[in-house]
């Protein structure tokens, strides 16, 4: 999970991204990186840590032009710990590429030994964006000449390179000189949104985002979501151009974007994300009145922010008294997206505090929005419990964890995930609770499409199934094997 976002404008586009990049900090946390194009001149500066403490002025000063794009990253592949991993990836020919990539390649592998042994390609991370930018040069470089340019040739390489690259990869190159480019998986596996203004270009100024929240803050129209297989060409001038790259696309947007990842006011793939936390929290009360002792519950409490929407709706549909018993911490990161089982143990106590005038004596009803490693939701039922509280139900507005994901969150290994090759009553006794409820899958998927076009969803984490067809068992021990610290 990472967020990008690209801009064509009339006015140089370096604080615009800043300030983009700043609303899409819930998606990454490890580096981020900004990059402008000025005349054929590319521009770019990255750094590990947050937004706010990457960028300095003279940072700023250097990055001129009136198109340019932005990361910020989550790191699912490659070493956190290391700058040069940080996006974005720039090569050299043809005409000067800088790309940023929200996704995971699953056939790494595969495209390492033909970069390496027929592309003559040089590698210099184990980032698998390095990967995507490198197969987008070749296949351009197959297309175009110097003296010739034109989006139809753009296109033409990100219909081979379809072919080539398999995997989840919401992607915006800078091609110098040129134009932006945007392209998304033929699944639409991660988000992209493109959005529109008028105002002091030929064409129109135009923003592609991971999330629409950047779009309505920088005053833009959402015009749509990019298709899945679709490619976007926006010249400098504002003119955009797009075309279906891929031969059989199919929407089937990530789940977990919904139940966790995404800021409630974002609306992707045309769903709104803060509605859709509703509906699960309606359809988890549902299954919680057929397993839980509901009338010895006293209160319902969030996990804030996430599980907030679906702890409101539990509790009135259930009938049941709404309390915000843990304060949260603002200026602590993500639990779920710390590098290491250790980090996140110490943060979860540094992010969240107890109330015990919330929890003395009662009976509680804890909603969070997800299970993954356990880690989180041992320490809250301690602190619950600490803070006085007489019983724990716990409760999941998604179902059980139990696969790696491979499409961009990480979840590398299946001895990570507490709900792996475990029955719900002995996750519970794990994480301490007294009750544990989860929500199903078929409910989880229904909440979320419910009233759109999306007919499906990508949940592999959730049933071991993967939408690209072609994540053998091979590869996820491999991918275990070979995953991150």
């Amino acid at each position: 999970m990472c967020g990008i976002v690209g801009i064509v404008s009339s006015t140089p586009v370096n604080q615009q991204i800043y300030d983009a990049l700043a609303l899409l900090q819930h998606r990454g946390q490890d580096s981020t990186g900004i990059a402008t194009c000025e005349g054929r001149t590319l521009h770019m500066a990255k750094a590990k840590g947050q937004v706010r403490e990457a960028f300095r002025t003279r940072d700023m000063r250097g990055l001129a032009g009136n198109f340019g794009l932005g990361h910020v990253r989550y790191a699912t592949r490659g070493n956190a710990s290391r700058e040069q991993e940080a996006q974005p990836f720039f090569v050299n020919a043809p005409y000067g590429i800088i790309l940023v990539h929200n996704g995971n390649l699953t056939n790494t592998r595969e495209l390492t030994r033909e970069l390496h042994e027929d592309d003559r390609r040089h590698l210099n991370t184990q980032s698998d964006t390095e990967l995507l930018v490198n197969v987008l040069a070749h296949e351009l470089q197959a297309s175009t000449s110097v003296a010739q340019f034109s989006p139809d040739d753009v296109f033409d390489a990100v219909e081979r390179l379809h072919k080539r690259v398999e995997g989840s990869y919401g992607a915006i190159a800078l091609i110098a000189g040129h134009g932006m480019l945007a392209f998304r998986d033929p699944f639409g596996i991660r988000p992209l949104v493109l959005g529109r203004r008028n105002a002091g270009l030929v064409g129109a100024e135009w923003a592609v985002a991971s999330e629409s929240l950047v779009l309505e803050a920088g005053g833009y129209d959402t015009v749509r979501d990019v298709a899945p297989g679709e490619a976007i060409f926006i010249s400098p001038d504002g003119d955009m151009v797009s075309r279906q790259c891929a031969e059989n696309p199919v929407l089937i947007p990530c789940s977990f974007e919904y139940v966790y990842l995404a800021r409630p006011d974002s609306i992707m793939n045309g769903i709104s994300v803060y509605e859709a936390r509703l509906r699960l929290g309606d359809r988890l009360a549902d299954t919680i009145a057929k397993y839980a002792p509901t009338g010895a519950i006293d209160v319902v409490m969030p996990i804030p922010d996430s599980s907030r929407p679906a702890a409101l709706q539990v509790a009135r549909k259930l009938g049941i008294e709404y309390r915000e018993g843990f304060y949260k911490n603002r200026y602590i990161g993500r639990t779920f997206i710390m590098p290491g089982q250790e980090a996140r143990t110490r943060s979860v106590r540094q992010k969240l505090n107890a109330m015990p005038t919330e929890f003395k004596g009662k009976n509680v009803l804890i909603v969070d929005d997800s299970i993954v490693r356990g880690t989180t939701s041992r320490e809250i039922v301690e602190m619950a419990r600490n803070a006085g509280a007489n019983s724990v139900t716990f409760t999941s507005a998604a179902p059980p964890v139990r696969y790696p994901h491979v499409y961009g969150i990480n979840m590398p290994s299946r001895a990570e995930l507490v709900a792996a090759g475990r029955k719900i009553p002995e996750i519970a006794r794990e994480i301490g609770a007294d009750h544990l409820i989860y929500q199903e899958v078929a409910d989880m998927e229904a909440a979320i499409i419910e009233g759109s076009s999306v007919a499906s969803l990508e949940m592999s984490c959730f049933t071991g199934d993967y939408v690209t067809g072609t994540v053998s068992a091979e590869y996820l021990r491999w991918v275990e094997e070979n995953q991150s610290s």
